[in-house]
């Protein structure tokens, strides 16, 4: 089925700034690989600025979003910067949208950095960017924003407090995906206490109901999201989709639609630079229906057995096209 796709969440950037002779032509290297967006019918992706908790944080930061900007204008025939008007006429246009968005707000501001320096780091990422689109305050790991969705006990802090007040109003995102249940929790009582305008998504998450993993959303969060407009992006990596039976994707999409998801379910696939990963038990990362980005047209082939025609259209493109566009066009 060749319906367009937008997908939340992918790790090109990383791999352009840390790995020697990057390219984002190179479908032998990264999953998501523009001859691989272009296959499987891409119409906008998003790209993450991923940093670990650690020093040199806002220095990689701002590598990536140099990255994303080369790439723009290097592939200036294949590229093209997704805002408001792409979103409105994505299928007149035979360009890949992109944008940019923050995995983990140690980026913005390190352990040691005044907490000014996380706002400034903020816009002058967007300017570089053009736009953010969403943030992670976590990875797997505790920061000084909140805990990670590896960590236990540790939810919101007060510098989490403080980013999310200077975002509210600015048309970004926060994403629960790398969250504890705590911090998640936390996001959304500061949210709505503060009255604060921020859309909530999960951008690349799957449902623990289906597979019991702290990565993957408690279907608490995800009826939040559903209740608060957002969005979920299916995630297509084995360890969060299932260790051994690659149908089980099939399973958490349609658990989606079951729990009343239908208008915020899409595709977050999470396709990074996996060659430098030490831990072999996590090769291979997917399961090879999902394994890279021209896969989607045959996901979508096996979902009309259980989907209508309607539902997959809000599923591959329909159901982000219309938050994003709302988002950014309020």
């Amino acid at each position: 089925m060749e319906f367009p796709i937008i997908d939340t969440h992918c790790d090109i950037l990383s791999y352009l700034a840390k790995t020697p002779n990057a390219s984002p032509e190179n479908p032998e290297d990264i999953a998501c690989a523009i001859p691989l967006l272009q296959k499987g019918h891409v119409k906008m992706q998003v790209c993450a600025i991923y940093t670990d908790v650690k020093a040199g944080s806002m220095e990689l930061a701002v590598r990536e979003a140099f990255k994303y900007r080369e790439m723009l204008l290097t592939h200036s025939h294949e590229l093209v910067q997704a805002d408001a008007a792409f979103l409105r006429s994505m299928d007149l246009n035979s360009k890949i949208g992109m944008v940019a968005a923050i995995e983990n707000a140690a980026g913005l501001a390190d352990e040691k950095a005044p907490i000014q320096k996380a706002y400034e780091q903020l816009d002058k990422l967007i300017q570089m960017t053009g736009r953010i689109a969403y943030i992670s305050l976590t990875h797997h790991t505790e920061n000084r924003f909140g805990g990670g969705n590896y960590t236990e006990g540790i939810g919101l802090k007060e510098d989490g407090k403080r980013v999310l007040d200077y975002i509210s109003g600015k048309k970004i995102a926060i994403d629960l995906s790398h969250t504890s249940d705590l911090l998640a929790e936390g996001i959304l009582k500061h949210i709505d206490t503060q009255k604060l305008v921020i859309p909530v998504i999960a951008s690349h998450s799957n449902f623990r109901s289906k597979w019991n993993h702290k990565r993957n959303l408690s279907d608490e969060f995800a009826k939040e999201i559903i209740y608060r407009g957002g969005i979920i992006g299916i995630n297509f990596l084995r360890a969060f989709l299932d260790t051994e039976n690659p149908e089980r994707v099939y399973d958490h999409i349609l658990y989606g639609f079951e729990i009343g998801a239908e208008e915020q379910m899409c595709f977050g696939a999470d396709f990074f630079y996996t060659k430098d990963f030490p831990d072999p038990s996590r090769h291979p990362f997917y399961f090879p229906i999902v394994e890279d980005a021209s896969k989607y047209p045959s996901i979508l082939e096996k979902l009309a057995e259980h989907l209508s025609t309607d539902q997959l259209e809000k599923l591959a493109y329909k159901n982000c096209q219309r938050f994003f566009g709302k988002v950014w066009e309020s």
